[in-house]
């Protein structure tokens, strides 16, 4: 087999990875949200790979949403193969530049999404806590922000659409400003507990929100730097082509295979660990004086695996790549 051979299989492989997760973000989007069947359903349907036979057989009505569903899988798996052919002379190289800016995109639109909501769901927190808000707003909207549906609906999702603007836009990551906030959110809470007198639950809500946030966001930055922990008592003395071999296994076969696990056990109902805070707008128990962006949190697992696993596919590719190389000089 030829090295350009080698190059396309792996190339086929990363980008259907991607694709066939995309397919299936759609897929639990309109499953959850819009109430429609769901791949499982169908199999269940027709008794396919195991899958109990449904006490009620769908309607032909439904089932034609089924097969939108299973379509989209297809032709997303068929674009694939198509983009491989029209790019054939490009190198993995490329495709892994292509895969860590999307990577870089999501984590940019997460940092701004986050730093948005937690500043103006504090503000209105506060103003709740306070009964600012009976004096600046009439009653009708006073118990509109005070309602997680009205204000995850329509000030949450709003701001989410702005983020991924100013996401696509801004070219800096926002670690180091986010940490700064850390220490400055919970800098706030000691200063006004122990001078002041006066702490609120949304304070430490803001504290969590944006903390795990640092963490699970920076995942994929640290990744592609170099920057997660590893026992390297053997890896510093290896020669480059083992190092890519062992970054391009790691990767293939452990780091690609979690994100998936994370995203497909996680999404894989509505009453999953990641979809059941989003549908049910779950919010802290402190109702109104708290923050109403506990669901989030959830979603911080799918965008964390999302960031990942993109990253991880370019991390695959850019090591394969060097392999291809390392063959061809032999």
């Amino acid at each position: 087999m030829t090295t350009n051979n080698k190059s396309q299989i792996i190339r086929i492989l990363g980008y259907s990875i991607a694709a066939i997760t995309f397919a299936f973000l759609i897929n639990n989007v309109l499953t959850c949200w819009f109430d429609w069947p769901g791949i499982k359903k169908f199999y269940s349907n027709y008794e396919l790979f195991g899958f109990k036979k449904l006490n009620k057989p769908l309607e032909d009505s439904t089932l034609n949403y089924c097969y939108i569903q299973l379509f989209l899988y297809f032709i997303s798996l068929t674009s694939v193969i198509f983009y491989i052919f029209k790019t054939s002379k490009q190198n993995l190289k490329k495709d892994s530049e292509i895969f860590a800016s999307i990577s870089a995109y999501i984590i940019r639109s997460a940092f701004w999404a986050v730093f948005i909501l937690g500043v103006v769901d504090i503000i209105i927190s506060f103003l709740a806590v306070e009964r600012l808000i009976d004096v600046i707003f009439n009653e009708e909207i006073k118990f509109k922000l005070i309602s997680a549906e009205f204000r995850i609906t329509f000030i949450h999702f709003p701001l989410i659409i702005i983020s991924l603007v100013v996401g696509y836009f801004s070219r800096t990551t926002g670690f180091i400003w986010l940490a700064v906030l850390v220490v400055f959110a919970e800098f706030s809470i000691v200063l006004s507990r122990f001078i002041f007198f006066y702490e609120q639950a949304f304070m430490g809500d803001l504290v969590r929100f944006w903390y795990a946030a640092l963490f699970l966001f920076a995942s994929s930055y640290a990744l592609i730097h170099e920057g997660h922990v590893r026992v390297d008592v053997l890896y510093t003395g290896f020669t480059e082509s083992k190092k890519a071999w062992i970054n391009t296994i790691g990767s293939f076969f452990l780091g690609i295979p979690l994100c998936l696990c994370i995203i497909f056990l996680g999404m894989s109902s509505k009453a999953s660990i990641i979809n059941s805070p989003l549908l049910a707008f779950e919010v802290t128990q402190q109702g109104s004086s708290g923050l109403y962006l506990k669901y989030l949190m959830a979603a911080y697992l799918a965008i964390f695996a999302v960031s990942m696993l993109t990253q991880f596919t370019s991390y695959f590719m850019s090591n394969s790549s060097k392999i291809l190389e390392n063959s061809i000089k032999q």
